[in-house]
């Protein structure tokens, strides 16, 4: 990387990327050692049944690849908390919902419940009903409510599923990221599950300070080169 990669502690890496910032680290680590950030925006491992589906599912084996990445097994809900941001937007499982608002409700002042309805989720079902919605919440502190128009403040977005070219089997559609962006308060937002680095293309091109963290060096080195290409295209 033609960048600035400097070592944080001996464990840590980090990559400036003009004011922003991606640590190569454990979240759960790097998280307590900054001050509050405005928002948190996370899209953390779900807990999600990644067995059955039939023949459908050996065709399109995307569980298979949730499941080799490890991102089937849920979270620590700890990292939930109004000490390390103003608000905070999570996705999650449907199993995972009402564990991760109860969490956000005893620290911050309102939790709302948004969904993604995807127009071309899968065709299956599994003794169960379709994959065609995806919830997150939005906690906030006072001073740090929901921003945008009044055309912006729905509590849906319709949106359909993007196939990415990121080896990363759940990539947010930009779509779903810039309206996130849109609707978080403040200057500095930072992602503790990066991944491929959605949220900082989101949030760059939204004007804010972005910081990153992801512990897959092959996702990270993927984030850094996304968040360089969109940093240039945005000077």
């Amino acid at each position: 990387m033609n960048l600035s990669l400097f070592q944080i502690a001996p464990k840590y890496q980090c990559v400036e990327i003009g004011p922003h910032r991606l640590y190569l680290g454990n979240c759960y680590d790097l998280l307590p050692t900054f001050e509050q950030f405005d928002s948190l925006v996370m899209d953390p491992p779900y807990i999600v049944q990644t067995a059955g589906g039939g023949k459908y599912r050996k065709e399109r084996p995307m569980m298979d690849d949730i499941a080799d990445a490890d991102l089937d097994h849920g979270f620590d809900l700890s990292i939930l908390s109004w000490k390390y941001a103003g608000a905070i937007i999570c996705f999650c499982s449907n199993e995972q919902r009402f564990e991760v608002e109860q969490r956000l409700r005893q620290g911050f002042h309102r939790v709302v419940l948004l969904t993604w309805n995807k127009t071309n989720a899968q065709p299956v079902a599994n003794k169960h009903y379709r994959p065609d919605t995806e919830h997150y919440l939005h906690a906030w502190q006072k001073g740090f409510h929901p921003e945008g128009e009044l055309a912006d403040k729905s509590r849906y977005l319709v949106s359909p599923i993007v196939r990415s070219p990121y080896d990363h089997p759940t990539v947010k559609p930009d779509a779903v990221m810039n309206k996130v962006l849109i609707n978080v308060s403040g200057k500095t937002v930072c992602d503790p599950f990066m991944g491929t680095g959605s949220t900082g293309v989101a949030a760059i091109r939204a004007g804010r300070i972005f910081t990153g963290m992801e512990e897959k060096p092959k996702y990270f080195d993927i984030a850094v080169e996304r968040i360089r290409q969109t940093f240039a295209e945005a000077a």
